[in-house]
């Protein structure tokens, strides 16, 4: 397959975003370094994982320098990515479950805590922008499956149907074997999650997924549910997610991180302790990864992996990067 982490460069929302004078770098100009917690940052931040958050960040920096909100950008640069159908783990172009289906997850939160979510829902492209609906519009925070959907058509997105040939074409070579096996750093279990905060020190999250390649049809990972795949507390700070979700479901894994970041840890030593319990819990990984994000509300960040190979994009006023997360173990060629 291609590199399943692979993106296309977006020029409108790179371009619109310099023009505002958001990113001073360009994409292609990204550095990588080795992570560690930060000194608090003055002014907006953006964090998400993965290279693909190149270009949602740099369309979440565009909306907070033309005025939009912190949860506005959140949800409109994860969306970048929703789009991109050269994605494999994210929006229509991800791959399928068993059944040959895509299914999709999202959750969105914001600086004093209200929480959308969407669950096992197919044929919209934007999860995203149904679970912000579903916060501010209902009395609920998580909407799944077919109910979801039916709330979606009556609120007015609508269904698209996509199609692509190379996914369908590996679906059909995965089923004459039919097994499953994660494979740590591919997108296989990857998704985008994304937290930020503005100039006024307002903090939101989102997050979305097309989930596992082959899944049980059905099945839920981490990224829509608040606490595991997200979490947002304006009091302290954002989390989130990665890898497989099932491991992070069982520590509470973003919750953890900023619950520890309230005590007293540091961003990256929060990560580093929410993925050592994942360790010693799980012992027998065998490759299986999972990374946390999280960010401060003075600006700090840091992230921490099971395995080498996580790394987050980061866009300050001093232009926009790559880096490359803090782990636990070494994959081995």
């Amino acid at each position: 397959m291609n590199d399943r982490r692979g993106f296309i460069k977006l020029g409108l929302a790179g371009t619109a975003a310099l023009v505002t004078g958001c990113i001073t770098r360009q994409e292609d100009e990204a550095t990588s370094g080795q992570a560690a917690t930060t000194p608090a940052t003055d002014g907006p931040i953006v964090l998400s994982t993965w290279k693909h958050g190149i270009p949602a960040n740099a369309k979440a920096w565009e909306v907070l320098g033309q005025g939009g909100s912190v949860l506005d950008a959140v949800e409109q640069g994860v969306a970048v990515v929703e789009s991109d159908l050269s994605n494999r783990s994210v929006g229509l172009g991800g791959m399928p479950d068993r059944d040959g289906k895509v299914t999709l997850d999202a959750c969105i939160q914001d600086h004093g805590g209200r929480a959308g979510a969407v669950a096992f829902v197919q044929r919209f492209e934007h999860p995203i922008s149904i679970a912000r609906a579903i916060m501010e519009r209902t009395p609920h925070v998580m909407l799944v499956g077919a109910g979801a959907e039916r709330w979606a058509l009556e609120n007015g997105f609508e269904p698209r149907d996509v199609e692509i040939p190379d996914v369908r074409k590996a679906w059909n070579d995965w089923l004459k074997e039919s097994r499953y096996q994660p494979v740590a750093n591919i997108e296989n279990h990857d998704t985008i999650g994304m937290i930020a905060m503005d100039a006024s020190g307002k903090l939101a999250g989102s997050c979305t997924t097309s989930g596992m390649a082959y899944k049980v049809h059905g099945r839920v990972g981490d990224s829509p549910i608040i606490g595991a795949g997200l979490f947002v507390d304006g009091e302290v700070g954002a989390a989130c997610a990665t890898g497989v979700g099932e491991l992070v479901i069982r520590t509470a894994g973003s919750h953890t991180v900023v619950e520890l970041m309230r005590h007293g840890r540091s961003p990256e030593e929060a990560c580093r302790e929410a993925v050592r319990r994942i360790v010693k819990q799980n012992p027998q990984l065998e490759g299986m990864q999972v990374g946390f994000l999280a960010l401060r509300k003075d600006g700090a960040h840091g992230a921490w992996s099971v395995f080498n190979g996580f790394n987050y994009a980061l866009s300050t006023a001093a232009g926009q990067q790559l880096v490359d997360a803090g782990h636990d173990r070494t994959l081995t060629a």
